[in-house]
């Protein structure tokens, strides 16, 4: 099948792959809504792609090396250990940790450079209304509207185009909350006691904070952080709304209040290994935010000429280290879908059934990890490495972590 009209709406690393997809599997012309107006680059968070994720996804033609990358080798986990007080805590275990890490602005900017010149790229152009249908999509905007054969939702976790397929989704609050940060790697102190290669898992009772480097993308390296832990039930979290009713937020960098900034406190003062409890104090507010958990997954990833990738689709808790990786997977899969297919509709249905299986396998891991690690914590000081071991096979459910393969 050649030829047709594609929409994308969301320009981020989905939507941009999503757009790369679409004009590999053949479309005519691919307009992209964007609904923020400034540069996506700017956005500083770290992400991990397992080793033999890149590999695929490399030979997919979606990552490559000249994309700025730290790698990682293994994961070391600490507990603190008043009893033994080493700056970094008590080692309870190392594993192996075969990742690539990556910074999200620069992978974003690799991306939007892949997208077709000719494509239609509308930054500062946020989607009002989709109206779908069997035979194509209406897209509203505030400057009209307009007709395509196929739209893209790529438009993340409070995606318009979901809303419009299946307005009775709700994402689900998972009970806890991410901190997340990064700083330049010079102003971290005494660097000879973390190694180049090492991910950090610094664990706690009800939490623990995921440590490493990711490149800045102008030649440095930055450390990146993401502590999980639940808020005190009597804290205001100062967001304005219920989380449980209201659905999605966040709070943007610079935006914690006084009340999750002293919690935030707290815990790397009390409950983190000192060192690691410095690398969060070492992050500034403004590079400090917040994101509530959420997981989810839509019935299905097709409705009429409406198709879901990314967290449009599914959102898997974090700990899965599949967000990007699930979208550069769903546009390989949306690829072969469009460039195989003879109709519309044999190639929504082939995306659909690959990946709404796929979606679902994800948040169920999400949920599972996220109880190990957040929710039912061991009692870590118990812990040595057979223990520790044996706990998180059972936790990842024998090797799932890291993303799965591209096709069954």
């Amino acid at each position: 099948m050649r030829g047709g009209k594609v929409a994308v709406v969301g320009g981020s690393i989905a939507g941009c792959a999503a757009a790369l997809a679409a004009h590999r599997g053949g479309a005519d012309e691919i307009t992209v809504y964007e609904r923020a107006a400034g540069d996506l680059a700017d956005r500083g968070v770290g992400l991990a792609v397992h080793d033999s994720r890149y590999a695929e996804l490399a030979s997919a033609g979606y990552l490559d090396a000249g994309m700025p990358w730290v790698q990682l080798v293994r994961r070391r986990w600490y507990v603190r250990d008043d009893a033994a007080p080493a700056p970094v805590g008590r080692e309870i275990a190392v594993m192996p940790f075969p990742f690539r890490t990556y910074n999200w602005g620069p992978l974003w900017r690799e991306l939007r450079s892949r997208v077709p010149a000719d494509a239609d790229f509308r930054a500062g152009t946020p989607v009002t209304a989709l109206h779908p249908a069997p035979d194509g999509v209406r897209v509203e905007t505030a400057s009209g509207a307009e007709h395509f054969d196929l739209v893209v939702g790529a438009d993340g976790y409070r995606s318009a185009a979901r809303a419009a397929a299946f307005g009775d989704v709700r994402p689900a609050y998972a009970g806890y909350l991410a901190w997340r940060g990064a700083f330049p790697e010079a102003r971290l102190a005494d660097p000879g006691l973390w190694g180049d290669e090492d991910c950090v898992y610094a664990v706690f009772p009800g939490g623990h904070v995921i440590i490493y480097r990711i490149p800045d993308g102008a030649g440095g390296r930055r450390v990146n952080w993401v502590l999980y832990t639940a808020p005190p039930a009597d804290l205001d979290l100062g967001l304005g709304l219920d989380l449980r009713l209201t659905g999605p937020t966040s709070l943007p960098p610079g935006g914690l209040t006084d009340a999750l900034a002293a919690h935030l406190g707290y815990v790397a003062d009390e409950l983190l290994p000192p060192y690691w409890g410095a690398v969060l104090r070492a992050t500034a507010p403004e590079e400090l935010f917040l994101q509530p958990m959420y997981d989810f997954t839509a019935p299905r990833c097709t409705a009429d000429r409406v198709l879901l990738v990314g967290d449009a689709a599914a959102v898997a808790r974090p700990h899965t280290g599949a967000g990007a990786v699930k979208a550069l997977q769903d546009a390989t899969v949306l690829e072969s879908a469009l460039a195989t297919a003879d109709t519309w509709t044999d190639a929504l249905d082939t995306y659909d059934t690959d990946r709404t299986l796929s979606g679902r396998s994800m948040v169920d891991l999400g949920r599972r990890l996220g109880g190990a690690l957040v929710q039912a914590t061991p009692d870590w000081r118990g812990m040595d490495q057979a223990a520790t071991e044996a706990w998180w096979k059972q936790a990842d459910g024998g090797g799932a972590f890291g993303g799965r393969e591209l096709r069954k």
